[in-house]
C-alpha cells in the first residue's frame, strides 16, 4: 500500500485542505484573540483616559485655588496694607482718607475668573465697614468657616468648605498688629469649579475630599443633598467599579486634599460590546473574501495549465506557435515564458547565427575607427606644441622676450592640462599653472592687473583635483577685472587650518548683484548643461564628485566693490605627494 503523499492528491482536494488549515482555523483563532485583545485595550484606554481627565481636573482646581493664594500672599506681605489695618485712627475722616488714598485704589476689585469675592475682617474699632473691609464681629466669629479656621495655626492660607462654598482664609499677622485680629477670606468661584467638574471628561463620579476624608464637592447630582460632608469611606458603591485617587502633595495649603473618581465598569463593557458586532462582521468578511480568492486562484491555475498542455501538443507536429503573453510572474507564468523562449530559440537558431556574424564584423570596424581617432589625438597636440615652440623661438630671435615668455606660458599650460595622467595634482603644481595663466593675463592687461599668490609651505605637497582653482581665477580676471575702470587686484591665499585646506580668492572687480549671485549659485548646484560659466561649473561639479558633502564653497560679492570666494577642502595626510 503506497504511503500518503501530497503529489497523489487532486488539485481540488489540495485547495480544500489549504483552505481549512490556512484560512478557516486561523480566522477562528484570530477572531477570538482579537476580541480579547480589543476588550483589554478598550478597558486600558478608557482607564487611561479617565486617569488623564481626573489629573486635568486636579490641575484646573489647583490653578483656580492658586489665583486666590496669589491674592492672599500679596495682601499678607504688603507692609503698608497691614500697618494701615492695625493703625488706630483718630477719627472717621482720617480712616476714610486712608481708605480712599490707599486701600480702595490699591486692592479693591482685584478679582479674576477663579475668585468670586474676598473680604478683609478686623476687630480694629477705628475702622469702618467699607468695600472689601469689614468689622470682625461676634456674628462673624460664630460662623461655620471661622470656627473651622480656628483649628489652623499655619502662616499660609487654609482651604475651608462652608455652606457649599470653598474659601481661602489667612491671618494677616505678617507684622505686629498690636493685638488686633485681622483675617482675609477669599471665596472661590464655585460656578467655575462646577464647570470644571461637569466638563472634566471623566466617565463617572468625581468627589473632592478634605484632609479628614469628607466629601466637599462632587459632580454627582445626589451628592449635593445626601453626601456633602459625609465620609467617603461610608459610601457604598457597586462591586464592578473602577476607583481612581489623586492626592495633592507638596502644597502646604492643599495638603491632604484629594480627588476620588469612581467609574462604572459597565461603561467599559458597553464599548466592548459595541466592538463585538464589528468583530462578527470582520469574521464574515474574512470568510467570504478568502473563499472568492481561492476560487479565482483555482480557476487561474486550471485554465493556464490546460493552455500550456495544448501548445505543447502542437510542438510534436513542428508547429512552434507561442502562447499569447500575459502579465503573470508565478510559476505557471514562468513556465509559459520558458516555453515561448524555447520555441523562439529553435525557430530563430539559423537567423541568430547570421546575426552574430554581422555583429562581429561591425565590432571589428568600430575598433579600427577607435584606433584611428587615438592616432589623431596624439598627432594634433604634438603639432600644436611644435607650432608654439616655433613662435616662441622666432620671438626670441626678433628680441620680443615678453611675447616669447607668454607663448612659453601658453605651451606650458596646454602641455600640463593634457599631460597630467592623474585626476589629482599637488597644490604646488596647480599654483604653478595659475601663475602661468596670470602671467598671460598680465601680458593682456598690463599695469591694470596686479596679483599676489601666497601659500603655506605645509600644504604645497597635498594633492587636490587638478584645475579646480584656475576657473575661479579666470572668472575673476575676465569677468571681474576686465570691466573694472581702475587697477584690478587679484589675491590668492592657500593655507591649512584644522586639518582643512583653505583657499581664499579675492578681487576688487565689478562684483555682482544679489540676484545675479543667487542665479549663479543655483546654476552651479543644479545638474544642468554647461552655460556661460562653464569652467566654474566644471570645477564645482568635480569638487562635488570628489568630496561629496565634505567640502565648503562660499561666494561673497559686493556690487561695484569686488568678490571673495572661499573653498575649504578636507585634508587626508595619506594624500600627500611622496615626490
Amino acid at each position: 500500500m503506497p504511503r500518503w503523499n501530497l503529489n497523489y492528491m487532486k488539485l481540488r482536494d489540495k485547495l480544500l485542505l489549504m483552505y481549512v488549515l490556512s484560512v478557516f482555523i486561523p480566522i477562528v483563532v484570530t477572531n477570538v484573540v482579537f476580541y480579547n485583545v480589543t476588550s483589554a485595550n478598550i478597558r486600558s484606554q478608557k482607564t487611561r483616559d479617565a486617569g488623564m481627565a481626573l489629573n486635568n481636573l486636579k490641575n484646573d482646581l489647583r490653578v483656580t485655588i492658586d489665583q486666590g493664594v496669589g491674592l492672599s500672599y500679596s495682601l499678607y506681605t504688603d507692609p503698608v496694607f497691614n500697618d494701615t489695618l492695625s493703625r488706630s485712627f483718630q477719627s472717621h475722616f482720617e480712616y476714610i482718607d486712608a481708605y480712599n488714598s490707599y486701600l480702595k485704589g490699591q486692592f479693591s476689585g482685584q478679582l479674576n475668573q477663579g475668585i468670586r469675592w474676598y473680604q478683609v475682617y478686623t476687630d480694629n474699632s477705628t475702622i469702618l465697614s467699607s468695600g472689601y473691609i469689614d468689622r470682625l464681629t461676634d456674628v462673624v466669629r460664630n460662623s461655620d468657616w471661622y470656627v473651622q479656621f480656628q483649628a489652623y495655626s499655619a502662616p499660609y492660607p487654609a482651604l475651608i468648605s462652608s455652606d457649599q462654598m470653598l474659601s481661602l482664609v489667612q491671618r494677616l499677622d505678617n507684622l505686629d498688629t498690636g493685638g488686633i485680629e485681622q483675617l482675609l477670606k477669599i471665596d472661590l468661584n464655585m460656578d467655575m469649579i462646577k464647570q470644571y467638574f461637569h466638563n472634566s471628561g471623566f466617565d463617572g463620579k468625581v468627589y473632592l475630599l478634605d484632609p479628614g476624608g469628607h466629601i466637599q464637592f462632587s459632580n454627582d447630582p445626589t451628592a449635593e443633598e445626601a453626601q456633602i460632608g459625609k465620609r467617603y469611606s461610608e459610601i457604598q458603591f457597586p462591586n464592578k467599579m473602577i476607583p481612581f485617587e489623586l492626592t495633592y502633595t507638596g502644597i502646604n495649603y492643599l495638603e491632604g486634599w484629594s480627588l476620588h473618581g469612581v467609574m462604572d465598569e459597565e461603561i467599559v463593557l458597553k464599548e466592548v460590546r459595541k466592538s463585538r458586532s464589528f468583530v462578527v462582521w470582520l469574521a464574515c468578511i474574512n470568510f467570504v473574501l478568502p473563499s472568492i480568492i481561492i476560487a479565482a486562484m483555482s480557476r487561474s491555475i486550471h485554465v493556464r495549465l490546460v493552455r500550456i498542455l495544448k501548445h505543447m501538443k502542437k510542438v510534436k507536429t513542428q508547429n512552434f506557435q507561442t502562447i499569447p503573453p500575459e502579465d503573470a510572474r508565478d510559476e505557471i507564468g514562468q513556465l509559459t515564458m520558458e516555453f515561448n523562449r524555447m520555441t523562439e530559440t529553435i525557430h530563430n537558431l539559423i537567423h541568430e547565427v547570421y546575426l552574430a556574424d554581422i555583429q562581429k564584423k561591425d565590432l571589428e570596424l568600430k575598433q579600427q575607427q577607435a584606433q584611428l581617432h587615438a592616432l589623431h589625438s596624439q598627432i594634433n597636440p604634438h603639432f600644436l606644441f611644435n607650432t608654439l615652440e616655433s613662435v616662441r623661438m622666432r620671438s626670441l630671435i626678433k628680441g620680443e622676450k615678453e611675447t616669447a615668455k607668454i607663448v612659453h606660458n601658453m605651451a606650458k599650460m596646454f602641455r600640463k592640462s593634457i599631460s597630467w595622467n592623474q585626476n589629482d595634482v599637488t597644490v604646488q603644481e596647480d599654483l604653478e599653472l595659475i601663475e602661468s595663466f596670470l602671467q598671460i593675463q598680465k601680458y593682456r592687461f598690463g599695469d591694470k592687473l596686479q596679483y599676489t599668490i601666497e601659500a603655506d609651505p605645509a600644504v604645497l605637497m597635498y594633492r587636490i583635483p587638478k584645475m579646480v582653482i584656475l576657473p575661479f581665477v579666470e572668472n575673476a580676471s575676465i569677468h571681474g577685472i576686465e570691466s573694472s575702470p581702475g587697477v584690478g587686484i587679484i589675491q590668492l591665499f592657500v593655507s591649512m587650518e584644522n586639518d582643512q585646506l583653505h583657499i581664499r580668492l579675492t578681487d576688487n572687480g565689478i562684483g555682482m548683484s544679489q540676484a545675479k549671485l543667487e542665479e549663479l549659485l543655483n546654476y552651479l548646484d543644479q545638474n544642468t548643461d554647461m552655460g556661460e560659466h562653464v569652467g566654474m561649473k566644471n570645477a564645482y561639479s568635480r569638487l562635488k564628485l570628489c568630496y561629496k558633502n565634505h567640502f565648503t564653497f562660499d561666494i561673497q560679492t559686493w556690487e561695484g566693490e569686488g568678490t571673495r570666494i572661499q573653498i575649504k577642502l578636507p585634508l587626508d595626510p595619506s594624500a600627500m605627494s611622496g615626490d
